[in-house]
Formats: C-alpha cells, sequence, structure tokens
C-alpha cells in the first residue's frame, strides 16, 4: 500500500489506480486547443506519457503507437501523447515523426501530478517531467490498465496494451 502514496508538499495523495476514474486534465494540443481527458469519453482511450520529444526512445514509442493506430482504430479506440513540453516543441515533434492522434502539452505539470508520474529530473533540480507511463481507458473514462516505468528508457509491452484494447471494445 506504500507505494501507492506520495508525498508532495507534506501531502499523502494516493495514486489513480485500476477501476477508478481517470484524473480529467485540461492540456493544450499542438494547435493550442484546449483538450479534455473526458473529451474522448464513449472510446478506448491511450495516455501515453513520454519525457521529452526528440529524445530516441520517446520517438520510437510515438512512432510506434503511430504505426499500431489503425489496428486501435478498429477498436474505436485513440491514443493520446502527453510530455511537459511546449505545445511549440511538441508541434515540432509531432510533425517531424508524422504522428497520427493528439500530442498534447502539459506545461504546467497538472497532468503528471494528477496521474503521479511526475519526475524531477535528476541533474537539473526543480525541473520536472513526466515518467514513461501508459494508461487505457475504457469508454466511461476508467482506468482498466496501468504501466509506469522508473527507467526513463524503456518502452511499454506493446502487445499487452493492445490486447487490453481489444478486451475493452
Amino acid at each position: 500500500m506504500l507505494d501507492l502514496l506520495k508525498t508532495l508538499n507534506g501531502i499523502v495523495e494516493i495514486m489513480p489506480e485500476i477501476g477508478e476514474k481517470a484524473p480529467d486534465v485540461e492540456l493544450v494540443d499542438t494547435e493550442l486547443n484546449k483538450v479534455k481527458i473526458s473529451d474522448f469519453k464513449g472510446k478506448v482511450t491511450v495516455i501515453a506519457f513520454y519525457p521529452a520529444a526528440f529524445t530516441s526512445v520517446c520517438t520510437k514509442e510515438m512512432c510506434t503507437f503511430r504505426d499500431s493506430l489503425s489496428k486501435f482504430n478498429k477498436f474505436n479506440a485513440v491514443v493520446l501523447g502527453i510530455s511537459v513540453d511546449p505545445p511549440f516543441s511538441n508541434k515540432a515533434f509531432k510533425e517531424s515523426n508524422k504522428l497520427n492522434f493528439p500530442v498534447l502539452s502539459d506545461y504546467k505539470r497538472e497532468a503528471v501530478k494528477a496521474y503521479r508520474v511526475d519526475l524531477e529530473f535528476p541533474k537539473l533540480p526543480g525541473y520536472v517531467l513526466a515518467k514513461r507511463a501508459v494508461f487505457v481507458l475504457d469508454k466511461d473514462g476508467i482506468i482498466r490498465y496501468k504501466w509506469i516505468s522508473e527507467d526513463l528508457g524503456k518502452e511499454p509491452n506493446y502487445e499487452e496494451i493492445e490486447k487490453v484494447i481489444q478486451r475493452l471494445s
């Protein structure tokens, strides 16, 4: 149970768990439009947090999701890429890699904190980025799958995510 808790500013916060309603945060996309997680209610939603645009592992991960999207579309599923990078960097990243799904900026760090995937970058004290993490939400916005890595270089199990999507559709 202790691994589910995180202390932030002296307040104990509980990580969102499988079976719970996903935190509904409002972010901006690469065109500066406001987007809420709840905007995708009615679809199976894959939320993929990534640490930084244009890094090798993040590029590989987002391109793998791009290449899997046609399979996901058969199941009425959508992918959302989320990083703390500004929307301008995310736009260049999205265009450069021809990403065919929304890439959202969590420049205020609200989503990474709500999902408890925030990580202070070791060599830059005070700079918070996203851990590599994937959440799959059912059509009602309930978390049905959760994977969070402490290792920024580790990719998620894409086959496992696809199986969850199939099961939820």
